[in-house]
């Protein structure tokens, strides 16, 4: 989902920016149609496009966000890995566990950045988003559904990511990222369920 050359692009001297004070009328109405469950799980599919390769990288697995807390993407095909998203932190695991990666953002303050915006486009929280993106798009395109269109407003961002798509109705139902280097990565997102809470085994995953 992220590579640690995306990570390094975005520059820790990234200018603060002052919180959105309210959403448009058009995220309003977005985050309204949205289920507001405390948890969402489902599967997802990715095909991520490298710049001068033919054919995608194919890759499956499923997902939990837990709002307020963060995101598990495990991925399942082709290999096991885990990635948690969280405002603070991404860390990568493989599939016996073992810590791979691990990125704060108190350590790294570009992790800040893409972090808060991987957390802010799986769980929709468009208040963070606003606050690093130009949003927008269309509602009422039929059955509920909706578009978004991001484009970056730091140029750090940008050097990541030049644009990022979101089409959903009562859930996230597609990603495509758009990234500075070329590549595009579309992520589609299938067998939505809710819950009230998290499971002892993901809660320890978040840990």
């Amino acid at each position: 989902m992220i590579t640690r050359r995306a990570l390094c692009v975005v520059l820790a001297s990234a200018p603060a920016l002052l919180r959105a004070e309210s959403l448009s009328p058009l995220l309003r109405e977005v985050r309204q149609r949205l289920v507001n469950e405390p948890v969402v799980r489902g599967g997802f599919e990715q095909h991520k496009t490298v710049k001068g390769f033919r054919n995608p990288l194919v890759s499956s697995g499923d997902f939990v966000v837990a709002r307020g807390q963060g995101v598990l993407w495990r991925t399942r095909q082709p290999f096991a890995s885990t990635l948690v998203v969280t405002r603070d932190r991404v860390l990568a695991r493989q599939a016996d566990g073992t810590v791979v990666r691990r990125l704060n953002a108190n350590e790294e303050p570009a992790v800040r950045a893409v972090s808060e915006t991987l957390f802010g486009v799986m769980a929709a929280e468009f208040s963070a988003l606003a606050q690093r993106f130009q949003i927008d798009g269309e509602s009422g395109t039929g059955a509920g559904e909706w578009r978004l269109a991001l484009l970056p407003l730091q140029p750090s961002l940008a050097r990541w990511v030049q644009r990022v798509e979101l089409q959903g109705d009562r859930f996230l139902r597609s990603i495509r990222m758009h990234e500075a280097s070329g590549d595009q990565t579309q992520i589609r997102l299938a067998r939505h369920a809710t819950g009230s809470a998290i499971t002892a085994d993901e809660e320890a995953q978040f840990e």
